[in-house]
């Protein structure tokens, strides 16, 4: 008896094994996909575009075809009926899911939404330079039809939005992130009211003028240091839409400089070292394998939220980072860390763009998107209808009505990717962060305090422990519930943003 346990055992540990390997030959073909990506974004030659797309087409297709083999099938039937440890059943957990939605769709419909996307982008962007949402519909037509078709494929009786959210964010539900957004609406919308009404004079113009863009990268790289980037895995760059990437062995970061913005450039970078220092953070011995990886997007978010928001918009961040900034650029000697508090947290009067919004109105942009793709995919709007209930819901929501297709529901390039259910992960990672923060704060005292002082070790190591380390281990209500002690809510986001902005705007009843 004992001989043929352990027989059964050492057959197990050699299928777990043969499996864990075929899926790190899965990862690492995407990681190596993952640079050549950050280099068709940063440093490619322009000219270079026609054998980068074939060399992405390959790994993505090695990618796949090493994904749905029989033998992945195969493999993961086999392991499902042992008695695994809690990493390996975590794995299996996350690979499976993985392997049943990719090989229910099938490659037909793959390819046909590829090359819809692949034609959709000249599309999108004739139509927002001509300013003419009819140039870009019936694409956008086609995106609805095939993307309903793939969720259809994946789970007929599911809500199709509800199944294409899950691929950006698989362990909340569409029943929580609906409850969440429409939470923020109703909260958010009368607090803008009431600072569109407020007499505070905030101090907005604490970084106006001009800054050459060589200075605000030794000052992007001042900050980086100041939040204790590392850089043995990392390095800064510029792009034109900022991003990090990578793994916990090389984790980039790029930002972009406009001369006349450099709160923008300080910001930015700030939020792509959240990014960047969560993927650090993931577990070296984890690489390759989904406890390597970080948990999906809200996490993901809120990382990058968390060190923005929280850290890099607070006035104790001020009080530490102006005299570098003052260095850097000694025609703001006067400003103040008031001052640039202030300039850092003004809310807009004129809120139609996104990319362009500050902190607090920035969530209902996301509610309209939300919103509206919703009920594009749910069959409750149609295309042609699109521009003008976007425009409705600007009126209703922030108080301004584009004037135009390109201000309005042409300004976001996610619909010609085919990316329905990604907007709403942006507010559900805000929402995340400030839950993060608070049990942070639990436990660790005035973070404030540490701030002022530039010691981020103490945050960072609770975020390690409580976030990173555990990769995928564990689901995302379940990693909240472990770092928190209670379930994801929005009370604690909602509770800042009043606080805050009531004092900023010296607001009755914030």
């Amino acid at each position: 008896m004992a001989t043929d346990q352990a027989q059964s055992e050492s057959q197990g540990t050699d299928t777990y094994d043969e499996f864990e390997q075929r899926v790190e030959r899965i990862t690492n073909v995407g990681n190596a996909a993952g640079i050549l990506q950050w280099d068709q974004e940063v440093m490619m030659p322009e000219g270079g575009t026609p054998a980068r797309a074939k060399q992405l087409s390959t790994l993505s297709s090695i990618s796949h075809e090493l994904l749905t083999d029989e033998e992945t099938g195969d493999l993961l039937t086999e392991l499902e009926g042992q008695d695994l440890e809690e990493d390996q059943q975590a794995v299996v957990r996350e690979v499976r899911r993985r392997y049943d939605r990719s090989t229910k769709v099938p490659e037909e419909l793959v390819a046909e939404i590829s090359e819809t996307t692949s034609n959709a982008h000249p599309t999108w962007v004739e139509a927002k330079e001509e300013d003419d949402f009819s140039i870009f519909a019936p694409t956008l037509e086609t995106l609805v039809e095939l993307k309903r078709e793939y969720a259809e494929h994946i789970d007929p009786d599911e809500d199709p939005y509800a199944v294409l959210f899950a691929d950006y964010e698989p362990y909340i539900d569409i029943e929580t992130a609906e409850r969440i957004l429409e939470r923020l609406r109703e909260e958010l919308v009368p607090l803008i009211e009431a600072i569109d009404g407020s007499d505070a004079e905030l101090e907005t113009d604490a970084f106006s003028g001009e800054f050459d863009d060589e200075t605000q990268e030794e000052l992007a790289r001042d900050v980086l240091d100041t939040l204790g980037y590392d850089w043995n895995r990392g390095r800064l760059d510029t792009a034109p839409h900022p991003f990090s990437s990578g793994t916990q062995f090389d984790a980039r970061v790029t930002t972009r400089f406009d001369e006349s913005d450099l709160l923008g450039s300080i910001t930015s970078t700030i939020h792509e070292f959240g990014h960047a220092n969560y993927t650090i953070g993931l577990p070296d011995e984890g690489y390759g394998t989904p406890l390597g990886e970080a948990r999906d997007l809200t996490v993901h978010e809120s990382q990058s939220r968390l060190w923005e928001n929280h850290v890099g918009r607070s006035q104790a961040f001020w009080e530490r980072f102006l005299p570098a900034v003052q260095e850097r650029f000694p025609a703001l000697e006067d400003v103040t860390p008031r001052d640039a508090y202030e300039a850092a947290n003004q809310v807009y009067d004129d809120n139609l763009i996104r990319v362009e919004a500050d902190e607090l109105t920035y969530h209902l942009h996301i509610v309209i998107r939300f919103e509206v793709e919703r009920d594009l995919i749910r069959g409750d709007l149609a295309v042609e209808d699109v521009p003008e209930t976007w425009n409705d819901k600007y009126e209703e929501y922030l108080g301004v009505r584009p004037d135009t297709d390109a201000a309005g529901c042409l300004q976001d390039i996610h619909w010609s990717h085919g990316s329905f259910g990604y907007f709403p992960t942006y507010s559900l990672g805000s929402v995340l962060a400030a839950q993060l923060y608070a049990a942070a704060e639990d436990e660790l005292g005035d973070i404030d305090e540490h701030t002022r002082e530039g010691e981020f070790d103490d945050l960072n190591g609770w975020l390690r422990e409580n976030i990173h380390t555990h990769g995928k281990r564990y689901t995302t209500p379940e990693l909240i519930e472990r770092a928190t002690g209670e379930a994801y809510t929005a009370d604690y986001f909602l509770e800042y943003a009043t606080n805050k902005y009531g004092e900023l705007y010296d607001l009755e009843g914030y």
